[in-house]
């Protein structure tokens, strides 16, 4: 049993495990403007709004229902396509998009439309971001892109008066779980549950597993959903770093990211697209393991470490060693990841952060090289070379490093760190490149890093140019 607002208004409803938002608002609902476009959580055709109550107010974020599951609803107030206009009176990102002819053949036009009304709201992920960030998860096949963004730009945003949906949601009873799945309240009633089911599929945001159903049709059994426990959704800012709870959304780590160094917060820019970092958490990230996760590399890189908690026992261990092999990582039955600790990069740290995509915006990377070089009186102390896509698991260059430590920070240092790149890697060739493209762009992310030290910054534009075009 699950308790939700529509509109404002109380509803319950039994659900499925793993019956999706998406479903339940076309069949159950009969709400059919909301589409689905990929079932994959790309397209954005699907996109709606959540609003929790938070911090006195009522915090709205626009996800793609077609991979999230409808137990995620509990607790919270839902905003369909429907639920804008007024009769016959348009909402104003509505009227917007008709003035300025933003709809051609119509399919993808809601999912639009709810994106610019989350910006609208001022939702999460939306304050101060462009337009064309803001809609980064929604996608147009007939490439009428030029009258969206003007109709976005035209809608200017402000804060709703939410306050009778802020008291509704206060007022509402969460459900009591259901069939094959639960919902616990903090983190210790998670490590208590997960100590009688060691066996249960831990889902957080949905944005992976969610396509293991849709796209796999997986059994997932039993499932625990932990996303709104709030003892694991903190973010900590202090002298030594930032703590982010497992369950902290990239969005909301957006801000906090970019304050530990901007190379981060860049990087948070290129991961997907506003509906998954609106879902997707920095724990669920590393807990899936996945090789070309674009996070992991980063925070490798700057020396992370991650607490894993089982029952009442935790331990830390460094992020590196998390990943064992694809597909496994260093995490017993019961376990989870309950934390992560990202230490400030120490004083003269050169750091470089960039994903290598065929697509800008909402793309998997090819490449994700993350690079940490600590260097004093021009001597390199300290390499953190960290890659996604270069082999089974995000990896330190642990040959490329030792390659460089205690030697001149200088170009034929570097060159000889390049050289012992392909000692750490073996690339795979898949549809996103090969596995020489992956070891000279690899090479050349480190070049660039020497070059922006220490090269005039026409030669660093050339550089730049070859790494687009690569």
């Amino acid at each position: 049993m699950i308790r939700f607002l529509l509109d404002g208004q109380p509803v319950s409803m039994e659900v499925g495990a793993q019956e999706t938002v998406l479903e339940l608002i076309r069949s159950r609902l009969a709400r059919h403007g909301t589409k689905e476009g990929c079932a994959e959580g790309d397209c954005g055709a699907c996109t709606v709004l959540l609003g929790e109550a938070k911090d006195g107010r009522v915090e709205w974020r626009a996800v793609n229902s077609c991979i999230l599951f409808a137990p995620m609803l509990d607790g919270k107030a839902l905003m369909t396509v429907e639920s804008l206009a007024d009769g016959d009176d348009l909402a104003p990102v509505q009227r917007e998009m008709m003035e300025r002819h933003g709809s051609q053949c119509g399919f993808c036009t809601p999912g639009f439309v709810m994106s610019l009304q989350g910006r609208a709201m001022t939702a999460l992920g939306t304050a101060g971001r462009e337009v064309a960030d803001v809609l980064s998860g929604n996608l147009c096949r007939c490439t009428g892109y030029g009258p969206i963004l003007a109709a976005g730009e035209a809608a200017k945003p402000s804060v709703p008066e939410d306050k009778g949906v802020f008291d509704a949601l206060n007022a509402l009873d969460k459900g009591e779980g259901g069939t094959n799945w639960f919902a616990p309240d903090s983190a210790d009633a998670l490590a208590a549950l997960l100590l009688v089911r060691p066996d249960a599929r831990i889902v957080a945001g949905a944005t992976d597993v969610g396509l293991w159903v849709t796209k796999q049709l997986r059994d997932l059994g039993t499932i625990v959903f932990i996303g709104d426990i709030p003892d694991l959704r903190g973010i900590e800012e202090t002298e030594a770093g930032l703590t982010l709870g497992a369950c902290v959304r990239y969005s909301d780590a957006w801000d906090a990211l970019t304050r530990l160094h901007p190379e981060m917060g860049e990087l948070v820019r290129r991961i997907a697209g506003t509906q998954i970092r609106n879902s997707g958490t920095i724990g669920g990230n590393i807990a899936n393991g996945s090789p070309i996760g674009d996070m992991p590399p980063a925070l490798i890189a700057l020396g992370a470490r991650l607490t894993l908690r089982k029952g009442d026992a935790r331990r830390e261990i460094a992020l590196e060693d998390f990943f064992l092999e694809y597909g496994k990582q260093d995490l017993a039955p019961g376990e989870f990841v309950e934390r992560l600790f990202i230490p400030h990069p120490a004083p003269a740290t050169l750091v470089q952060i960039t994903k290598l995509s065929k697509r800008f915006d909402s793309d998997i990377s090819a490449v994700c090289g993350a690079l940490a070089v600590t260097l004093e009186q021009g001597v390199v102390q300290q390499a953190r070379l960290a890659f996604g896509g270069m082999a089974d698991v995000p990896k330190r260059a642990a040959q490329a490093e030792a390659a460089m430590t205690g030697l001149l920070w200088s170009e034929e240092t570097v060159e000889a760190a390049i050289c012992a790149l392909s000692l750490d890697f073996t690339p795979m060739d898949d549809v996103r490149g090969t596995s020489a493209y992956r070891m000279e762009v690899a090479g050349n992310l480190l070049r660039r890093m020497w070059i922006a030290s220490d090269a005039p910054e026409e030669s660093l534009s050339v550089l730049e140019k070859g790494l687009s075009h690569g």
